[in-house]
């Protein structure tokens, strides 16, 4: 039987990333945040290295394999790492197994080139914070492992099962949760994602809120002394404010053709007028008035 056969390919590389100490969460659903870390101080990177996302696949060949055949029966291991290495050296430092686990490299809530890392020495785990420089190169680098779990099926895996990481449930309490009552893992689990044609309705009504005197429309006739509250006209349209125009104008003219016939007859009756007396030349000789060249002045 002949040795498996070891590929290795390098999906990602980024030449300088800032690994921080990340303390405990303070709560199991809360998050990490970089703010947590002091990332704004100096004193706070523990090591400055090289980040790599490294893709191994191992070939073990069928045990009825000959040399130079191409036995379809050979299986293929495909492994993913986060790898953390000394900048200068190549060795080393840190080393995360990618299983498309959620915690596995999760996040920040509160920036978006800082993730938190799991890493695995045998046993033993931590969390270590990696930091970018810049925005793009973080973005590379959630898109390289969205791609990887792509192409593994690493996400059809993850959502047949609960993650139980960060928690603090047991596998065996999820299996007791996802199976039927006495946690048998070989009972047929039940499906309650909706078929084709079934909806749900969901009716969203008021409660909770606080209902004001303005908006209830009863609230007026509740209260048996409370006055309605005026509402002012409106404002009339252009056609009957034309009319309007038009009717006061004429009035206007009527007026004054009243007033000047009145004022006509007032200042000439009198003149036109058959009945008024006739003043005589004989008459004003008794007034003092003469119609000699000299008058009362001789």
């Amino acid at each position: 039987m002949s040795a498996p056969t070891i590929l290795t390919r390098t999906l990602f590389t980024q030449p300088r990333v800032h690994i921080y100490a990340i303390p405990p969460l303070k709560s199991i659903s809360s998050g990490h945040k970089a703010a947590d870390w002091g990332v704004d101080k100096e004193s706070s990177k523990i090591f400055t290295a090289k980040l790599r996302v490294v893709e191994t696949t191992t070939i073990h060949p069928s045990p009825t394999a000959t040399s130079g055949s191409d036995d379809e029966d050979e299986k293929r291991i495909v492994t993913t790492d986060v790898r953390l290495e000394d900048p200068d050296t190549g060795d080393l430092f840190a080393n995360s197994p990618y299983t498309g686990d959620a915690v596995c490299v999760e996040p920040v809530l509160d920036s978006s080139r800082f993730f938190a890392v799991r890493v695995v020495d045998g046993p033993r785990r931590a969390f270590l914070g990696v930091g970018f420089e810049d925005r793009g190169a973080a973005f590379d680098f959630g898109v390289c492992l969205q791609e990887v779990r792509r192409h593994n099926g690493l996400d059809s895996n993850n959502n047949n099962s609960i993650s139980n990481s960060g928690s603090g449930k047991s596998s065996s309490s999820h299996a007791a949760l996802s199976g039927p009552i006495g946690g048998d893992p070989s009972a047929p689990k039940k499906d309650y994602s909706l078929k084709e044609g079934e909806t749900i309705k969901i009716t969203i009504g008021n409660k909770g809120r606080r209902k004001t005197a303005s908006s209830s429309p009863t609230s007026a006739s509740a209260q048996p002394n409370a006055l309605p509250l005026p509402f002012l006209p409106p404002p009339p349209s252009a056609d009957e404010e034309k009319k309007r125009r038009r009717e006061s104008y004429k009035q206007q003219e009527n007026s004054s053709q009243s007033l000047s016939d009145w004022a006509s007859a007032q200042d000439w009756g009198a003149f036109e007028s058959s009945n008024a007396p006739e003043i005589k030349s004989s008459d004003t000789k008794g007034m003092g008035f003469d119609d000699d060249p000299f008058g009362d002045f001789v």
